[in-house]
C-alpha cells in the first residue's frame, strides 16, 4: 500500500483548487512540437512521477513525463494543454522529479481562450507567466495573478528537455445551468476540499473526480485511527444550493472502509479554512451517521431540510477509504 508524499513546501493552491490539467477530468494535451523521448501525455498523469533504473524504449531512457529531443538548432519546444474545463487560473506547479541532466533551463506559460474547439495559427496567446528558471528534480510553483477565464495553456519550455509533470490550478468557470440537478460536489463543477484531517493513504481530493475508483488506491483513505474520534473532510461545494440525495462509494475498499459516516452543512459566505474547519464541528447534520458496505456505491434520500448551503462536513467513522463522494442538488437561484 503506497503512502500519500505531500510537499510540506507546496502553497496553499494546491490544496484548495482543482488541477485542470488531470486528465481524470478531461484534461488532454492535445499538441507540441516534439515528444521523441517521452510522450506529452505523460505529463499530465495524475499520480506521482517515477524512476525506474533500467527501463529503456526504443528511443532510449523511459522517463515519467514530457521529454522532447536535444535541440540542434535555433527556436524552443512547446506543449498545448486543453484544460478539462474552461476556468481562472491561480497557480501552477512545473515539476522536473526526476529529470537531472536533462531538464529545461527555462520556462514559461500562456493561455487563451477558444469558444469553440482548439487553438490554431490565428489563436491570440496571453502570457499568464514569465520565463522562469527551472532546477533539476524539483517542483516549481508559481502563483498566476489573472481573472480571466481560459480553456488552453501553452508550456514553453527553453530550449528542450524534459517536464514530469505540469499541474494547473483554478476554479472552473461558473455552470450555465442553475435548475439541473448537479453533483455539488465535482470537482469538475468548481468543488473543492478545504481541509482534512488525514490523507496518509490518499488524497481527500479523490472523493471529487468523475466515475469510480480503478483501484484501492484511487480514493480518500486515512491511517488507521488509534485513539478517540473520527475523520473527516471540509468540502466548499461547486455553488450554493439544496442537496437532495447522498451517494458515498466505498469501490475497492473492503477491509479498510469506514464503519459509517455522516455529513454536516452550512451556508458560510465567508471564512479562511482555519475558521470552517473550527465552525464544522457545530455545523447541524445534513445526514446522520449512516453504516457503510465495503466496495458498493450506497445512495442516501433521507436527508435534514437544510435550505441553501455552501459547505459540508464529510465525517467517517473511525478511519478508513471512501473512493467517491455525490452530492446530488439543485444550485440557488442568484
Amino acid at each position: 500500500m503506497a503512502v500519500v508524499t505531500l510537499d510540506p513546501d507546496a502553497p496553499d493552491f494546491t490544496r484548495h483548487f482543482t488541477n485542470l490539467a488531470d486528465p481524470r477530468l478531461g484534461a488532454e494535451a492535445i499538441a507540441c512540437s516534439d515528444d521523441f523521448f517521452a510522450a506529452m501525455a505523460r505529463m499530465l498523469a495524475p499520480d506521482e512521477p517515477v524512476f525506474v533504473p533500467g527501463k529503456y524504449d526504443t528511443h532510449g531512457k523511459w522517463m515519467d513525463g514530457w521529454e522532447s529531443r536535444r535541440k540542434r538548432g535555433p527556436g524552443n519546444d512547446w506543449c498545448v494543454v486543453r484544460l478539462a474545463r474552461a476556468a481562472t487560473i491561480v497557480g501552477v506547479d512545473i515539476d522536473t522529479r526526476h529529470f537531472t541532466g536533462n531538464y529545461p533551463p527555462g520556462a514559461s506559460l500562456e493561455a487563451c481562450h477558444c469558444t469553440h474547439g482548439d487553438p490554431d495559427a490565428d489563436t491570440l496567446w496571453t502570457p499568464l507567466l514569465p520565463t522562469v528558471a527551472l532546477h533539476g528534480n524539483a517542483h516549481h510553483y508559481h502563483s498566476i495573478a489573472s481573472d480571466a477565464v481560459w480553456t488552453h495553456v501553452r508550456l514553453s519550455i527553453y530550449p528542450d528537455g524534459g517536464i514530469a509533470r505540469l499541474r494547473v490550478y483554478g476554479r472552473p468557470a461558473a455552470n450555465p445551468i442553475v435548475a439541473a440537478e448537479l453533483d455539488l460536489a465535482a470537482a469538475i463543477n468548481g468543488a473543492h476540499v478545504v481541509a482534512t484531517n488525514n490523507e496518509h493513504f490518499g488524497r481527500a481530493a479523490t472523493l471529487l473526480l468523475p466515475g469510480r475508483g480503478v483501484n484501492m488506491g484511487d480514493g480518500w483513505e486515512t491511517r488507521r485511527r488509534r485513539e478517540p474520534g473520527n475523520d473527516w473532510c471540509v468540502i466548499a461545494l461547486a455553488a450554493p444550493g439544496i442537496i437532495h440525495r447522498v451517494e458515498v462509494d466505498t469501490a475497492h475498499f473492503k477491509g479498510n472502509y469506514p464503519d459509517a459516516c455522516s455529513l454536516q452543512a452550512a451556508h458560510m459566505p465567508g471564512g479562511t479554512p482555519q475558521s470552517l474547519v473550527t465552525q464544522s464541528m457545530f455545523w447541524p447534520e445534513l445526514l446522520a451517521p449512516q453504516k457503510l458496505q465495503m466496495d458498493a456505491v450506497q445512495s442516501f434520500e433521507e436527508l435534514t431540510k437544510l435550505g441553501v448551503v455552501t459547505h459540508v462536513r464529510f465525517n467517517i467513522f473511525p478511519d478508513g477509504g471512501v473512493s467517491r463522494l455525490r452530492l446530488f442538488g439543485k444550485v440557488a437561484s442568484a
